[in-house]
């Protein structure tokens, strides 16, 4: 483990790297993507629903094309860098903290015969392994919460984008009239004492030089895409426990209480922000 890493990016790299927690997700997020999905319906397979993130993202670019060179910072297991290599043959950098998913995006990108396309990169993205002006895209999905120094990621975005160049990302969000203190029960599980609102990252990417572009809140997927996982692990109980314990399936079914609830109520937000650096 890199010493340099904050405790928010050791916690978030432990929690990913935990054999029980990588097999969840992979088993029962979809396999590709591990991030929040877009629902048609209330059945939907995660899968499915993920990858309509992806698209809807891309959809809101403006600029992509083969010659795009992307960064995907907190890429997981590479889904949305194949995707974007497929459908626009554009080149990825994926960086990530987890490792075991490291593994997983490597071998999924030599299966598609993607790897001349797609880069893994183990890192931080409070301090990103590129030189500046390296992309013209950065893209993050459901990562940056992870942070304790969100201004810090947001200063290296800027530094490794090319003037011009695009920042887009989903991330969960506090809501500004989220009374303090309220969603640690919903933190605990990601082992998070906080997260971002979207007034703080527009700000945030405004007084750095960025237009913002875009804000399209998805909130209302949030509860679906918990209950369907939540559905997803209690047909498939007894095969979970297997290849986890039942402490674990348990405790991970509980976790997931609180961020239904939440975000039912209002105190909690997602969606895509859209940035154009100056």
């Amino acid at each position: 483990m890199n010493t340099t890493y904050s405790e928010a990016v050791k916690t978030a790299q432990t929690y990913y790297d935990g054999p029980e927690t990588d097999r969840l997700y992979a088993t029962f997020w979809g396999g590709e993507h591990i991030t929040y999905g877009i629902y048609k319906s209330s059945d939907e397979p995660i899968h499915d629903a993920s990858k309509r993130t992806v698209e809807t993202i891309a959809q809101t670019l403006e600029n992509l094309a083969p010659d795009s060179r992307v960064i995907d910072i907190g890429a997981g297991y590479g889904g949305a860098a194949r995707y974007l290599a497929k459908t626009y043959g554009c080149s990825v950098c994926c960086l990530n903290l987890s490792e075991r998913q490291n593994q997983r995006n490597r071998q999924l990108n030599q299966e598609q015969n993607l790897a001349h396309l797609v880069e893994v990169t183990q890192g931080s993205f409070e301090d990103i392994p590129y030189p500046d002006n390296s992309f013209n895209i950065v893209w993050s999905q459901d990562a940056i919460l992870h942070s304790s120094d969100r201004t810090q990621v947001f200063e290296e975005i800027k530094r490794v984008l090319q003037p011009g160049g695009e920042l887009i990302f989903t991330d969960p969000m506090q809501k500004e009239t989220c009374p303090p203190g309220l969603l640690q029960p919903a933190f605990d599980r990601l082992g998070i004492k906080d997260m971002g609102s979207y007034r703080f990252y527009s700000q945030t990417a405004q007084e750095l030089g960025f237009e913002e572009l875009h804000f399209i809140d998805l909130s209302e997927n949030v509860p679906t895409h918990y209950r369907r996982f939540g559905e997803e692990v209690r047909v498939r109980y007894q095969e979970v426990v297997r290849m986890s314990s039942t402490e674990f399936v348990d405790k991970t079914l509980k976790s997931i209480e609180p961020w239904i609830e939440y975000y039912q109520k209002g105190y909690m937000q997602w969606g895509i922000l859209h940035f154009r650096l100056g």
